[in-house]
């Protein structure tokens, strides 16, 4: 691919207002949960915040933010060094922002690209389910077919 197409390729690449989050957002906003958009004030400027829930969402997509084991997930084999570094960064800025978030008292959820890809339907129930009811930081993720959630302590390494 030349520079000039992958340059063009890349400009269109969106970190906000991106199809998984427009669902997410659908089913929040379904669900009767309202929210705010990309605080500029909040570290990390999480994609949602539900402040009469105390709640944070991130919605990940697989490769930026590295998701380990996801088949959407695969380093580029040109510029290895180069792309290692950047999701990296991508990584450890996405800890401090979770830890700082959780540290002022906010429960942090992150809803992975893989499981909308794999059941929006369920990854938004399991979203609006959570942020009504849940205690601790959750992790929404594709296996398969299928999505499944975690604490969000585990997620992070």
């Amino acid at each position: 691919m030349s520079a000039d197409k992958r340059s063009a390729l890349m400009s269109r690449i969106r970190g906000k207002d991106t199809g998984p989050e427009m669902l997410m957002r659908k089913y929040l906003w379904e669900a009767g949960l309202r929210y705010r958009l990309h605080p500029c004030r909040m570290p990390g400027r999480p994609d949602m915040v539900l402040k009469r829930w105390n709640a944070v969402v991130f919605v990940h997509g697989c490769f930026w933010h590295s998701h380990a084991g996801c088949p959407f997930f695969r380093l580029p084999k040109t510029r290895a060094e180069f792309w290692e570094e950047k999701l990296r960064r991508n990584r450890e800025r996405d800890e401090r922002a979770i830890s700082s978030l959780a540290g002022a008292g906010w429960r942090v959820a992150i809803v992975w690209e893989c499981a909308v890809r794999a059941d929006s339907v369920a990854a938004g129930q399991a979203l609006a389910t959570w942020v009504r009811h849940g205690v601790e930081g959750i992790q929404i993720e594709g296996a398969g077919a299928a999505i499944r959630h975690r604490a969000l302590e585990s997620a992070i390494p």
